[in-house]
């Protein structure tokens, strides 16, 4: 892709180089090809996920499929309002069963 030095319209290739269809300058620049190659990798990633493992197992029922255990995960919100710094800590339980998560309040 190349823009006209003149005018800043894009230019068209020509034999030879470019040409800008707007005003009529033409550029004689080595043309240069782009080409896209595909490759066909086979080679799967494998992505572990042990984070289940770092929280605590409780039994709390699911809402979605009344499964009796999940994993609670207690996270801490600190902020700023007025001045006024804030603190509160949110607890999420996700179903060990259907992975189904949600807030207690």
């Amino acid at each position: 892709m190349k823009f006209c030095e003149k005018c800043g319209s894009y230019m068209q290739k020509a034999p030879g180089g470019f040409s800008c269809p707007k005003c009529g300058n033409e550029t004689h620049d080595q043309v240069i090809q782009i080409r896209r190659i595909d490759r066909h990798d086979s080679s799967l990633v494998d992505v572990v996920d042990n984070s289940e493992a770092e929280h605590v197992k409780v039994r709390e029922e699911c809402p979605q499929c009344g499964n009796p255990e999940a994993f609670r995960i207690v996270s801490v919100v600190s902020g700023e309002h007025a001045g006024i710094r804030q603190e509160r800590s949110i607890e999420r339980l996700k179903c060990a069963k259907c992975q189904h998560s949600w807030s207690k309040t």
